[in-house]
């Protein structure tokens, strides 16, 4: 596996646009990384925009100024890299995905693959078994007494129910969830938690390649459905594999993050955890409030395909632009009381699943995932109790609890 180079270096360098201040701080410092609502409100106070001089880049956290830069893929794409490296400039350490880092028409075709393999019906035909592993999880947790909500039940769930609704027959959850945190930590720039993610690249890497594999996946999966595509011309075989890895980079460690952060919030909010257990179809709007509330993909990248002005700042070609999708699920001008967990909100709109034709593919998928696990939870728990103080894993584009101690009462 090629050396990734210095992702500071790795785009445009640019002057700050005339009236963008200059702000001194690194977003991916791991001190704002797993505390980050000070640097939210600290960002949308910096106007439209702010210039980070340490990578030479713009950045936006207010709500309509990132959707409008996150969801116009004419003028802003992704095709260039939505991390830090502008793929344009240098050698990739990966090859870019092809359709989160793709734009049309190339996005169009691979787009339209994934839906059909994770359409509505599909999906539909998965909930009872994604149920009927919540209640079992939950009830055997029930009856542990105190555990971690993440490594016992976080990622047990998304790393049984999700392999096995792509096809996988050979699973290994610590590769997946390793597998996860690597590729979301590689958007980053070269620091500490990248180079760790990416020193195990040479074990997971070769594992995840083999397992997603036409001969390894069962049929009647996800991975079955695209590689069917494969068959009828819409993509090639080459695409159809690496459409099925896609599926593993971003629909396992994304759930793992949505799973933790949404027992972190009904632990510190017992009287919506109350509101849900009283009538437990809240569930689909509290796992919407729980992605605002926390945004488990906390920024992505754009970067400028051509010059051109937003908010009333002139934006040159080759910028890159990070979107923090964190501090924009968090803006009391886009959402009241936008600092309170409130699953009656019902926060339609919010970027946590992107925008735009990027919009998360998998999110029914997703929905179906953690609507079971708060169902479970709405129905055969009491109480939250919450043991330690929670311990957050820094990552360059997850917010992403790492320890979080626990007991469930039963109801």
């Amino acid at each position: 596996m090629p050396q990734p180079p210095n992702l500071c270096e790795g785009h445009h360098v640019i002057v700050p646009p005339k009236g963008v201040p200059v702000w001194d701080v690194d977003p991916y410092a791991p001190e704002i990384l797993v505390n980050p609502a000070p640097y939210y409100t600290a960002l949308r106070g910096q106007g439209a925009f702010a210039y980070i001089p340490a990578c030479s880049i713009l950045t936006c956290g207010g709500f309509a100024v990132t959707q409008e830069v996150f969801s116009d893929h004419s003028r802003f794409v992704s095709a260039r890299g939505v991390g830090l490296q502008d793929f344009n400039l240098g050698t990739t350490w990966r090859p870019p995905s092809i359709i989160l880092e793709a734009d049309p028409p190339d996005h169009t075709k691979t787009r339209r693959v994934m839906m059909r393999a994770m359409s509505p019906r599909a999906v539909a035909d998965l909930r009872s078994g994604f149920q009927d592993a919540a209640d079992g999880l939950i009830d055997r947790l029930l009856a542990q007494g105190q555990f971690d909500a993440v490594s016992d039940l976080a990622e047990p769930f998304a790393t049984d129910v999700f392999p096995r609704a792509v096809g996988m027959q050979h699973n290994d959850p610590r590769r997946l969830v390793d597998y996860g945190a690597m590729v979301f930590n590689a958007l980053g720039p070269d620091n500490a938690q990248r180079r760790a993610a990416l020193a195990k690249g040479p074990d997971i890497v070769p594992f995840i390649t083999d397992s997603c594999a036409r001969a390894r996946l069962s049929d009647g999966g996800f991975g079955a459905s695209i590689y069917s595509a494969a068959d009828a011309g819409d993509i090639s075989q080459a695409e159809a594999g690496m459409l099925v890895r896609s599926l593993l980079s971003a629909g396992v460690d994304t759930t793992v993050t949505a799973l933790g952060n949404a027992l972190w919030c009904l632990a510190r909010n017992p009287a919506q955890f109350d509101l849900l257990r009283a009538d437990p179809t809240l569930a689909k709007a509290a796992f919407d409030e729980v992605l605002r509330f926390t945004s488990p993909v906390h920024s992505f990248c754009r970067t400028a395909a051509i010059t051109t002005q937003v908010a009333g700042v002139e934006i040159v070609e080759g910028t890159k632009i990070l979107c923090s999708l964190g501090a924009a699920n968090l803006d009391p001008e886009r959402w009241h009381n936008a600092d309170q967990f409130d699953i009656t909100r019902r926060p339609v709109g919010h970027l946590a699943f992107g925008a735009g034709i990027h919009v998360c593919v998998g999110q029914n998928v997703a929905r179906a995932e953690l609507e079971a696990v708060l169902t479970a939870l709405a129905q055969q728990v009491a109480r939250i109790e919450l043991l330690n103080a929670p311990v957050w894993r820094p990552n360059n584009a997850i917010h992403a609890l790492d320890l979080m101690m626990i007991r469930l009462h039963r109801a």
